[in-house]
């Protein structure tokens, strides 16, 4: 069951996992394909800018076929290539409090004026958006099950009013026995590694995000293996060990 893109920085390593992972054009926004098996159907998480044609390859190259699109947070760093990858047929998942955004990721109102105007300047008149037709809303602890694949939502908001983790009870082939790691938690923009993320923009709150990593994130255990919406993977014990937004809770 492992199939196999490298992924650098993944704990250090290089390694053959089943939860494949890459960054987006803009931002670096880390896209997961996750599926039980080649050949199967898969997740996609967090489709972010200018993924469409990397998601392409890694889809004929597995032999893999989407079953749905699972969104940690609205923003549309997270959400852009939604619609494309979604085709009209496959839902997309999101958090009631962020399922505004999916109506005009790109305003100003979701990103700040200064975000939106940056994105306006590099894409120009290729900044277009449209809705993806059909979306699923999602709410605290409920499970989704899509494509053989269990994952909790765990409401963690802070970056964005619906920002979400995603919960699996299992970690991916591939990675090494010495992470101990025995679960998974696909952490969008909420944890990074060494930090957190940002609360300064629209819908964003420093209390909210403190509530939120004191009550959702670090009761988690230890042993969660974190894939974050940027930057490399870590694990949870390590981040309540060093990472300074995680101190004192």
């Amino acid at each position: 069951r492992v199939f196999g893109l490298g992924v650098a920085g993944f704990l250090g390593s290089i390694i053959e996992i089943e939860a494949v992972s890459f960054p987006a054009a803009a931002f670096a926004t880390n896209c997961y394909v996750i599926a039980p098996s080649p050949g199967e159907e898969c997740i996609v998480v967090d489709p972010g800018i200018g993924v469409e044609e990397t998601l392409r390859d890694v889809l004929t190259e597995y032999r893999l076929k989407p079953a749905a699109v699972l969104l940690t947070h609205g923003h549309v760093d997270h959400v852009y290539s939604v619609t494309p990858v979604c085709g009209g047929e496959l839902a997309a998942y999101i958090h009631t409090d962020d399922r505004y955004r999916l109506v005009d990721p790109l305003g100003s109102s979701s990103l700040g004026p200064a975000l939106s105007g940056m994105l306006e300047q590099q894409f120009g008149k290729k900044a277009t958006w449209r809705e993806p037709e059909r979306v699923v809303e999602v709410t605290d602890s409920e499970t989704v099950s899509v494509a053989g694949i269990d994952l909790e939502v765990l409401h963690a908001p802070g970056h964005t009013e619906g920002s979400v983790m995603f919960a699996m009870p299992r970690v991916p082939d591939g990675v090494p026995a010495d992470a101990e790691v025995d679960r998974t938690l696909i952490t969008g923009d909420v944890l990074f590694a060494g930090s957190i993320g940002r609360t300064d923009l629209p819908g964003g709150s420093h209390e909210a995000m403190q509530d939120s990593l004191r009550r959702v994130v670090h009761p988690r255990p230890d042993s969660s293996l974190v894939l974050p919406g940027h930057g490399p993977a870590t694990t949870l014990g390590r981040e309540k060990a060093t990472n300074p937004y995680l101190q004192g809770l």
